[in-house]
């Protein structure tokens, strides 16, 4: 077999519902983790330029907004994700027309669900910076630099948000079909042009954070149109049949079943991060009320939490490939691969785990990691202080997050969306109270700049803690999900897909 027709196999779909269970987990899922890869290098790219070109208030905007931005945008997201169960199993029960009506519900809910968040985001923009200690200000020239940079960032992603769900949509169709390899290759083209042009509009036309803002949406609708394109002109049985665009009541109920519980789950997380940097904020804040300059926890927390998303994005990607793999087998009547698959997909989560730990902590070592995202006059040795203190909290706490994703996204694969939303909300619960008591608990009085090391790590014990509160949550409902499962075999319906 010749190198290229190779390289053409990797574009096959995958038919999880048959074959070796170790290897169709790992073919499959190591695209997605490529990709989510390159969605995080999304981030860290703006991050880097951001710290090496502009000052530190318009760093700490980009940062800071991260959460705000992921808290509005992953209810779309989610959404998608949702949906994506009713198309694997129909990929499943090798049902075409099923599958063709799912992705025409997809598109159409997706496209009123992402008008009403853009318009609805824009207009609470100041809210939602306000609820994380940034707000206009005629006395702080520090604060209104940040608040401006701030909201200018947010009203470019926001408003056209249409981006990242056009590719998002585009990638959980392809996955659901079997096909992970796709949205890698498109993604890693975008990403190039990300980098382009970031160095474009900020260094040459000075456009600042309006220019980071511009070439992530830029990048990630090239990625979801030729996504689209691909699909439409690749997989000739999934183009719509004038039938296949008559909805019914209940497809888009089956969809938004699946589709809203992950939706509100994700904004709830997202909101739950959003406490968080919240509490981080506290720690710049002077005795006298206004911030310090070098915001040394902003930043250092910042550039921490880029590295620690970097490194959750392995585990997500696998649970992100385990939502398609009990979809589809779900719809087979595989019960016997989903109790396989399930004990497969930990003993890899393990092993990915493992191997974080081994690469990140060595990173804290003289805070190496802030120097690759700042320049070198912005990383201080408070600023290493709070990134580092994060990081050994987090890090070592991944094992229980691996359990998490893994819980989270094979309930939902086989249906079981009340679980992982329930879960949602533990988690908020966790996070919200750690983050407003433990810290001035553990520093005996309120918070500011000169806070002590333990109360930074009060705040840092919000996410271990909702993570330890959200798997328990779905521990035994995931246990009887794999052991005790109510079968009910589903007859394969239509001619085959795969």
């Amino acid at each position: 077999m010749g190198l290229w027709t190779k390289f053409k196999r990797l574009f096959d779909p995958i038919d999880l519902t048959k074959g070796g269970i170790w290897k169709d987990i790992f073919i499959f899922s190591l695209p997605i983790m490529l990709s989510t890869l390159l969605q995080k290098i999304y981030s860290l790219i703006d991050t880097v330029i951001c710290g090496q070109t502009l000052n530190d208030a318009a760093v700490a905007a980009v940062t800071n907004t991260t959460t705000i931005v992921f808290m509005i945008l992953q209810f779309s997201i989610g959404c998608a994700s949702g949906f994506s169960v009713v198309l694997s199993k129909k990929i499943g029960q090798h049902s075409l027309e099923g599958a063709r009506k799912s992705i025409w519900t997809q598109i159409v809910l997706s496209v009123i669900i992402t008008i009403i968040l853009s318009v609805v985001g824009c207009l609470v923009l100041d809210y939602l910076l306000a609820w994380i200690g940034i707000y206009p200000s005629t006395t702080d020239p520090y604060m209104q630099a940040e608040y401006e940079a701030a909201k200018t960032y947010l009203l470019i992603i926001v408003g056209a948000s249409f981006s990242q769900i056009v590719y998002n949509l585009a990638v959980t169709c392809l996955r659901a079909y079997g096909d992970s390899f796709t949205p890698f290759v498109f993604l890693l083209i975008s990403t190039v042009l990300n980098i382009v042009l970031d160095l474009v509009f900020i260094v040459v036309f000075n456009w600042g954070v309006a220019g980071a803002a511009w070439a992530t949406v830029f990048a990630q609708a090239l990625a979801g149109l030729s996504s689209w394109f691909y699909l439409f002109y690749h997989y000739k049985e999934l183009r719509f049949r004038k039938e296949d665009l008559k909805m019914t009541w209940r497809d888009i109920i089956e969809h938004l079943k699946n589709g809203l519980p992950l939706a509100f789950n994700f904004s709830i997380l997202s909101i739950g991060t959003v406490i968080m940097s919240g509490a981080v904020i506290a720690f710049d804040r002077l005795p006298n009320g206004k911030m310090n300059p070098s915001l040394p926890a902003q930043l250092g927390y910042g550039v921490a939490g880029k590295i620690f998303q970097l490194a959750m994005g392995f585990q997500e990607s696998l649970g992100l490939a385990m939502i398609s793999y009990m979809a589809q087998n779900l719809g087979a009547g595989r019960y016997d691969r989903i109790k396989k698959g399930f004990h497969v997909s930990i003993l890899y989560g393990m092993i990915i785990t493992a191997l974080i730990n081994l690469v990140v902590l060595p990173l804290t070592i003289n805070g190496i990691y802030q120097y690759l995202f700042l320049s070198s006059e912005k990383v201080t040795a408070d600023s290493i202080k709070w990134g580092n203190t994060y990081l050994y909290v987090a890090i070592p706490m991944m094992f229980i997050l691996m359990f998490l994703f893994l819980f989270r996204n094979c309930l939902e694969g086989l249906e079981k969306p009340l679980f992982p939303f329930l879960a949602g909300i533990a988690e908020l619960i966790a996070r919200v109270l750690i983050c407003s008591f433990l810290p001035a608990l553990f520093n005996g009085g309120p918070i500011n700049s000169s806070a002590s090391i333990w109360a930074f790590i009060g705040a840092s014990l919000g996410d271990p803690g909702a993570w330890v509160l959200a798997t328990l949550t779905m521990l035994i409902p995931m246990l009887l999900s794999i052991y005790r499962p109510k079968k009910s075999p589903i007859q394969p319906e239509g001619r085959g897909i795969l």
